[in-house]
Order: C-alpha cells, then structure tokens, then sequence
C-alpha cells in the first residue's frame, strides 16, 4: 500500500494548486459565496478545459479514466482554496451514478456533456425526514406515470440543467433522470449557516417515461451506493483541504506575531498546539487517503470513508477553535 502520488498525480496536484491559487483569492471566493448563483461560471468553463468534470468518465466519452484518489487529491486543493460550486455534486456522484450504469441510455447521452462542464446535475435524495439513508426514501414513483412530491437540501438545484432523484418503485429504489425545466418542477432556496445553495425541490404532477429511468426497475439501491461513497470521500478531501488552509494561517500568525519581544511560535504552549493542529489533519489526510485507495482498487471501504470523513470533521473543528 503506497500513497505517494504519481507523477501525473503530482502534476494534477500543482496545476491545481498554482490554477487555483491564481484565480481564487479570498476575496473573490467570498463575493461568489454571497452571489446568488455560488460560483463563477468562467472559473467553471475553465475547469472544463482543464479536464477536470470529467476525472470519473472514461476516454471514449470524453473523460480521462481517473480514480477516486485523482479526485480526492484534486478536491483537497479545492477545499484548501474554498472554492464553492457544483463539482462535488455534478463531477462526482452523479457523474458516479451514470458511471455505474454503463449499459444504459442515459450514460452514453449525458457524460460527454457532463465531462466537458456543458450539463450541470445534482442529486436529489432527501426527504422531509431529513434521513439521508436511501432506506428511508418513500417518494413513490411509478415509472411510466407522474410524480409528486418533495426533495430536501438538494445542493446546487438552482444551476442544475438535470435532477437525479430517488424515488421508490414497487421493485424497490429507483432513480430517475429529469430535466430540471420540466414542467411541474420548482425549487425553493434553504437558509444555510455555511452560506451553501441548498433547495427544496417540489415535483407537482411531473411526467416520469421510461426513458427517464437509470437503469433497470428497483436497481438504483446498487448504484446509489458507490456514489455516496464517492461523494462522502469528495467532502471529506474537502474539508480536510480546508482544515490544512486554517493550519497554515495558524502556523504563519505564530511566525509573524510578536508578542514579549520574539514571535509567539516561540513559545512552548503555542508550539504544543500548533503540534497538536497538524497531528489532527495528517491523520484526517492519511485515513482519507486509505479509504480513496480502497475504493479505487475496488475494495470494500465504506467504513473507512466513515471514519476519515467522522475524523475530517473533528480535525477542521479542532483547527477552527484552535487555529
């Protein structure tokens, strides 16, 4: 088990790096964090170009075959920039889900479009319960027939042009691919303390054909699985970037910071802490890195994604607090 980079993983990891460095400052970040749409749509093209939609789909479909490591080392970056936007949602799982489901339609339809950053999509799963567990989805659909109903904190639903929703057929989960414009679908906008674009989706009478559904009857269980996975490993390098941005500032306050004549770094308690900061994100970066490289080998990984991500969260608290 090796988790050093590649070499075109290291030249993923400076081009985003130096691309994000230059193009998304704090001040610009904030303002698209304020903006009603949440990320700047030149910034997004310019992603495209760069390949990076299309990490998870294969060449002939336009993508460059990377594994769930590439991501994780390219959404670090991103976390560690702040950058807001779609890419979790659109890039990752559900590009995950069509992945998944390669003998379909809509796959060979939707992840051209999806890889070169042309389609936006979002995953809409949960309910009024608030449970994100896929169990507990009760939205019934018969496919073909109408659908009614709602969808709770689906992120990025104002910018998606598709809603992968999980509905329950009489064969068990399904999933349905609808075009976010189709008639009977409407969207409210969640407050959120992290400043996050959060949506309720409202499906009223909404046409549902069998064109519309992602693989076979009651089968969306088996492809939900693995892009929740890839999803929880995307926030998890998310947050742990973050994290790693916080312990940097921390670190170079101490640096600068003059207090008693010397810089507070001096200081044995400062530097205890400062120990204390990088202890909880290495160990956050090493369990993530362990569960993406289960996952990209095709092992078993759930609960090594629930732990680093359980790990993750504590450690941008602890640096949050502390830093």
């Amino acid at each position: 088990m090796d988790f050093t980079p590649s070499s075109a993983q290291q030249m993923l990891v400076s081009t985003a790096r130096e691309f994000l460095r230059r193009h998304c400052p704090p001040e610009r970040v904030q303002a698209w964090a304020l903006d009603e749409r949440g990320f700047d749509e030149k910034l997004w093209r310019q992603m495209a170009e760069l390949g990076w939609p299309g990490l998870l789909v294969s060449p002939e479909l336009g993508g460059s075959a990377g594994s769930m490591l590439d991501v994780v080392l390219l959404v670090e970056q991103m976390g560690y920039a702040c950058l807001p936007g779609p890419f979790i949602t659109s890039a990752v799982v559900v590009t995950s889900l069509l992945a998944a489901a390669a003998n379909a339609d809509q796959p060979k339809r939707l992840l051209p479009a999806l890889a070169s950053g042309e389609l936006i999509a979002t995953l809409a799963l949960t309910e009024e319960n608030g449970s994100g567990d896929p169990d507990d989805v009760a939205l019934a659909c018969r496919v073909p027939g109408r659908l009614t109903g709602r969808k709770l904190f689906v992120k990025d639903a104002h910018v998606a042009d598709v809603l992968a929703v999980v509905v329950r057929e009489s064969e068990g989960l399904g999933l349905v691919l609808l075009p976010s414009e189709r008639r009977g679908i409407s969207r409210i906008q969640l407050a959120a303390i992290s400043g996050e674009k959060m949506f309720e989706v409202v499906f009223d009478d909404v046409e549902v054909t069998v064109a519309d559904r992602l693989g076979a009857a009651g089968y969306g269980g088996a492809l939900l699985t693995p892009a929740l996975e890839a999803g929880a490993l995307a926030r998890t390098a998310e947050m742990v970037g973050g994290a790693q941005r916080i312990l940097d500032l921390a670190v170079e306050h101490a640096r600068t910071r003059v207090q008693g004549g010397r810089p507070i770094g001096g200081y044995q308690a400062i530097q205890h802490a400062c120990a204390d900061l990088v202890r909880d994100v290495d160990t956050a970066r090493g369990l993530l890195y362990l569960a993406a490289w289960k996952a990209a080998e095709g092992l078993p990984a759930a609960s090594d994604v629930a732990m680093a991500k359980a790990h993750a969260a504590e450690a941008c608290l602890a640096v949050a607090r502390r830093g």
